[in-house]
């Protein structure tokens, strides 16, 4: 049997803040502290500082910065079509959940998947969990706006959902929209750590304008209005680029900053909609988007314009390699950091 260390023991990780970083800090700290207080013989006066110094390292570790990776990704609905195409979902799914893994999203929405397709990916993402219901009737029917989470990481406090019309507690379709729309919604917590967050996760209308617009205000109110009063992350698919009032509406709010602008180090150059084209559809739309109240950095933000192949024929019998996205949207990752506490 293999020897264990400390940082085997999840209790350890959890006391000592949950990152290996942290647990080294705690455990070698109380090690040095340990055999300091043991090995001199300084007065009681001395153990004490010793002590008050053990206990600010343990309040220092709690309002410690926590980074992890979050990311959205329109997955693109199952459907005939696309099978007639050459994208089925039994072919895309595998390449698009060994993306996820392989680029190590920690947390993310997910925009336009019916249950079969949440299930699938599940089965192939060992350690996550989702929530959210199918927008058409709130359980398990239509679309769903399912958000994706590594539980090793993140404890799920709770969670909702509602939909983007005046009766938010109900479907319905909303003003101008052409689709129903739901917007689904978790509180976490960062596993070892104290600090939570609330993120909302979304597919906004693709036809109605005012329907895009009121949206963008619910979202901004629930934020405002929060009684969770937590930091906010907003995710989805927007279908709106960052030139669109809707757009700016958000993002000039004082509520939400676009990851895009504040990030410190950004890779992107195609527009996030490719509609299955390997080659893009353009240069810098972006209708996929990731929005993060001000308790946030973003360290990275990128577009992952990862491809698989599959063996064809051309017009002469040849065999040749064609190119596929996994989905019709590329994924948006960011590496976000949260602030750390004055």
């Amino acid at each position: 049997m293999a020897s264990r260390c400390l940082w085997d023991f999840p209790e350890n990780r959890k006391t000592a803040g949950g990152s290996r970083e942290n647990f080294i800090a705690f455990f070698g700290s109380a090690a040095f502290i340990a055999i300091f207080a043991k090995q001199n013989k300084y007065s009681n006066i001395m153990n004490k500082k010793l002590t008050i110094l053990f206990v600010a390292l343990i309040t220092a570790m709690s309002v410690s910065a926590h980074k992890f990776v979050l990311a959205t990704y329109n997955i693109r609905l199952q459907s005939e079509y696309d099978t007639n195409r050459g994208e089925s979902w039994q072919q895309r799914c595998p390449y698009l959940t060994k993306l996820i893994r392989f680029h190590g999203f920690e947390i993310f929405g997910t925009q336009e998947g019916f249950l079969n397709q949440l299930e699938d990916m599940k089965s192939q993402l060992p350690g996550y969990e989702y929530i959210g219901v199918g927008r058409d009737d709130g359980k398990k029917k239509g679309e769903h706006s399912a958000i994706f989470y590594d539980t090793s990481k993140f404890e799920l406090l709770e969670s909702g959902n509602f939909w983007l019309s005046p009766t938010p507690d109900r479907p319905g379709l909303g003003w101008d929209a052409a689709c129903v729309r739901i917007c689904t919604w978790g509180v976490f917590k960062i596993k070892g750590t104290k600090f939570k967050f609330v993120y909302y996760n979304l597919h906004m209308d693709h036809v109605g304008v005012t329907a895009r617009a009121e949206s963008a205000k619910m979202i901004l109110n629930r934020i405002k209005e929060d009684k969770h009063k937590l930091p906010a992350i907003l995710s989805g698919d927007f279908n709106i680029d960052q030139d669109n009032d809707g757009f700016k509406l958000i993002d000039n709010s004082g509520i939400l900053n676009d990851a895009y602008r504040i990030a410190k180090f950004r890779y992107l150059n195609m527009s996030t909609f490719n509609d299955y084209h390997p080659q893009g559809l353009g240069f810098d739309e972006r209708i996929d988007h990731i929005f993060l109240t001000k308790e946030f950095t973003v360290e990275k933000y990128g577009e992952l314009t990862d491809v698989y192949r599959t063996e064809t024929t051309d017009a002469k019998g040849k065999k040749v390699a064609r190119a596929h996205t996994p989905s019709d949207h590329y994924p948006i990752m960011i590496v976000v950091e949260t602030k750390k506490k004055k």
